[in-house]
């Protein structure tokens, strides 16, 4: 089971982009994440007419390192644990406070 999931909350803790929050849209590999609205670079775009699609420069989202990012707990981060249910479900919860988080 992982610790982050697409669509929870998150906080960028280091790089460029530290501070900014969004929702994980996309787990890209094994330990890479793409943020809504984090992490925006310029892209340098051909027209391609056989798609109609027209040319220039776009800005969109690059994948960010799974460790540079936190869940948010309220309106800080915060680390995810993982433990067994009593019926051998694994859960996530938060670590400060002990409250799970897909329940």
């Amino acid at each position: 089971m992982r610790k982050l999931k697409t669509g929870d909350e998150v906080i960028v803790i280091a790089g460029k982009s530290k501070g900014d929050r969004g929702k994980i849209t996309k787990l890209v590999g094994d330990n890479r994440v793409l943020v809504e609205g984090v992490n925006l670079i310029k892209k340098h775009v051909k027209p391609n007419p056989n798609a109609n699609e027209q040319g220039g420069i776009l800005e969109r989202e690059s994948a960010l390192d799974i460790s540079n990012v936190a869940i948010v707990n309220g309106d800080k981060a915060d680390r995810v644990g993982i433990k067994v249910t009593d019926d051998g479900e694994r859960v996530r919860y938060f670590k400060s406070s002990g409250e799970l988080i897909d329940a």
